[in-house]
């Protein structure tokens, strides 16, 4: 987006003019789940479809969100009076995407930044990954994490600057299910053995089957070998992320979900005055984007470089500018405190410019 390129909708509830979702019907063919009696062959072009070519990426990219760096000051203004409340996914937004899952490690310099956002605004990360996984990689007791797509919530482990923390939360819908997904790991873990660079990972609440470094010449295989293995399971579901194949129980839950239970339990349910902010890369946060626009409140912001089927309202390229766009918040909130912490004294120096005099014709500050 160039700067003579203006946002075209308004929130009215927020304040923020934001784009309507980018692309729509001939998009979200591309982007339909892989359930029920979809063939394989859809599996793999939706597969493909998540894994965009260098010549596709230059043929989508004519339209973009309008880059939440650029137009920091206009989301800043639109959250005056109101509280911010921070949502973050994992993968490809504090770290970067990596062919080994289990190496996404975030950088010390991300780290910190997190943290000091914490001091200022309520935060949690919001991860398809196991919780206990995502928080080893953070390392922030101060967090709210919620993991396997939002069905394992857990509030900060130690006390929280912010008001309204609640170290208590705890929130598992699917419970009742890990039986069930134990054994499809089980089933998974040796079914895929046969296919180099498959990784089927056990996130506690739903499976992760990452294809990212097999040969695209074995997708079709693999896909079928999901397929055969969950129609024995009708209560589980597939969806698909980034070169990652998700299976979740029926249950209607999901990240947008874990963001509302979320508010309710910081004490947002009903409020107007708050501002929730949710930044992540994959389509697992599309719920979470969808969900902020029908409140008409706050806006997500996509990571990614190119341009996609979108709820977000605007968009950051990768993870170093996500923690560009998250200092920049800590640095505003510093100087919104300063600037205030200035008003106060200036207040309170105008209260003792009124004088009186005694008898003796000496100045008594009252």
């Amino acid at each position: 987006m160039t700067k003579k390129q203006k946002v075209v909708a308004a929130d009215a509830k927020s304040g923020v003019e934001v784009p309507p979702p980018l692309f729509t019907a001939e998009v979200k063919k591309m982007f339909v789940e892989i359930n029920g009696g979809m063939k394989v062959n859809a599996w793999v072009d939706s597969m493909r479809a998540s894994s965009p070519t260098s010549r596709r990426r230059r043929e989508v990219s004519r339209d973009r969100l309008p880059p939440a760096l650029e137009v920091f000051d206009e989301i800043t203004n639109a959250s005056k009076g109101k509280q911010i409340v921070m949502f973050l996914d994992y993968d490809g937004t504090l770290s970067p995407i990596v062919d080994d899952p289990d190496r996404a490690y975030m950088s010390d310099a991300m780290r910190a930044t997190v943290r000091k956002l914490a001091g200022f605004f309520p935060t949690a990360i919001v991860s398809g990954r196991c919780r206990d996984k995502v928080y080893n990689f953070v390392k922030l007791a101060e967090l709210y994490y919620a993991g396997s797509h939002g069905m394992d919530i857990r509030g900060p482990s130690t006390g929280s600057k912010n008001k309204k923390s609640s170290p208590s939360v705890l929130c598992q819908p699917a419970s009742e299910y890990l039986p069930m997904i134990d054994e499809v790991y089980g089933i998974l873990m040796e079914k895929t053995q046969s296919t180099a660079g498959a990784k089927v990972e056990n996130n506690k609440f739903c499976l992760s089957v990452h294809f990212r470094c097999v040969d695209e010449k074995k997708w079709s295989e693999l896909a079928g070998i999901v397929k055969s293995v969950l129609k024995n399971y009708p209560k589980l579901r597939l969806t698909q992320g980034r070169k990652v194949l998700e299976i979740r129980p029926t249950i209607k839950w999901d990240k947008g979900k874990a963001l509302e239970f979320l508010l309710e339990s910081l004490g947002y349910a009903n409020c107007t005055d708050v501002f929730p902010i949710y930044i992540g890369d994959d389509r697992t946060d599309e719920d979470a984007f969808k969900v902020l626009r029908e409140r008409g409140q706050g806006f997500g912001i996509l990571v990614s470089k190119i341009p996609r089927d979108t709820n977000a309202s605007y968009s950051l390229q990768e993870p170093s500018k996500v923690m560009e766009f998250l200092q920049r918040l800590v640095d505003w909130k510093e100087r919104t405190l300063v600037d205030y912490e200035r008003e106060s004294l200036r207040s309170l120096k105008k209260q003792k410019v009124w004088k009186d005099q005694d008898y003796h014709g000496n100045c008594v500050c009252i």
